[in-house]
């Protein structure tokens, strides 16, 4: 099982579309669980909940500070569940905080899950004790950059500051997960193209992998969301230029040979061959979840 946080400390650049759509395409061929660990639930309503099958689901306060099972909520997207958000006072934050074990609890409630291929965690954009919980929990954090000097200023100030403060939980056997930059809702300006150009070397610089995926900023990831459906089955054909669908393949190809490095017997499927037209023909595989290797091996 393959843990993702999708992280950065400040709001509004992407993380929430970005996780469910990611989350939605390997649902297609994995079974997938989403955790919403933002106080505004918006991962928890970004796909309907199937009803029929919810019967008692776990929320993120009972996974965080129960011994319990988890029990996710089934969406109606097949092989996607959700652990949903349920702190809107964001009291948790406090309450983990003068825990002994406060920024470990998601690693530790992650290690009873059974059944996923991948978990998939979505975070608010500040720092605080939820995010450094999904940051330790996970093998990759996706990192959406909007190339706005805003977004740029507060990743270099913020995000990697945050991961630089986890620094010292390495010596305890528990990493951050490896942080991966994206460069999200892109365009055509010079403006963009000068803030990309000037990250790129502040990510090389500093060692910090950048994908060469780019998604665009269209208007199909606002129109999926406002349906509650998926941008890759929304938008599976484009008269010009790279559809949604094709983007979400070609992110979901490039992350799954990064993954491969991180934990190499981990692979569940490589759609680097299929294009946007093959994705009816994708079929879900059998079994569970295959084995994560210890977080102390992952050195």
């Amino acid at each position: 099982m393959l843990k993702i946080t999708c992280c950065a400390t400040k709001g509004g650049v992407g993380k929430t579309t970005l996780c469910a759509n990611l989350s939605a395409i390997l649902a297609d061929q994995a079974r997938v669980l989403m955790i919403d660990a933002d106080p505004q639930p918006s991962l928890t309503g970004f796909f309907p909940i199937d009803a029929g099958k919810q019967g008692r689901p776990t929320g993120l306060v009972n996974l965080l500070l129960s011994d319990d099972l988890p029990a996710p909520a089934a969406t109606t997207i097949p092989n996607l569940d959700v652990i949903a958000s349920d702190d809107p006072a964001g009291e948790l934050e406090n309450r983990l905080l003068h825990m002994p074990d406060g920024r470990l609890r998601m690693f530790r409630a992650l290690e009873q899950v059974k059944g996923y291929d991948y978990v998939l965690i979505d975070t608010r954009g500040a720092r605080g004790a939820l995010v450094e919980n999904a940051v330790l929990a996970a093998d990759l954090c996706l990192s959406p950059i909007p190339p706005e000097i805003l977004a740029a200023q507060e990743f270099i100030r913020g995000t990697l500051s945050l991961f630089e403060s986890l620094q010292p939980f390495s010596s305890l056997g528990f990493e951050p997960g490896q942080l991966t930059a994206l460069f999200y809702r892109t365009d055509n300006t010079n403006d963009a193209k000068t803030i990309m150009h000037s990250i790129s070397d502040v990510l090389s610089q500093r060692g910090i992998r950048l994908l060469k995926t780019i998604v665009p900023n269209r208007v199909v990831y606002r129109e999926a969301a406002t349906r509650q459906v998926p941008v890759h089955l929304h938008e599976r054909q484009r008269r010009q230029g790279i559809s949604a669908s094709q983007t979400l393949l070609d992110l979901q190809s490039e992350l799954s040979g990064i993954l491969d490095t991180i934990c190499p017997l981990s692979r569940v499927f490589d759609n680097s061959s299929l294009g946007a037209n093959d994705l009816s023909a994708r079929s879900t595989p059998r079994g569970g979840a295959r084995a994560l290797h210890p977080k102390s091996d992952l050195k």
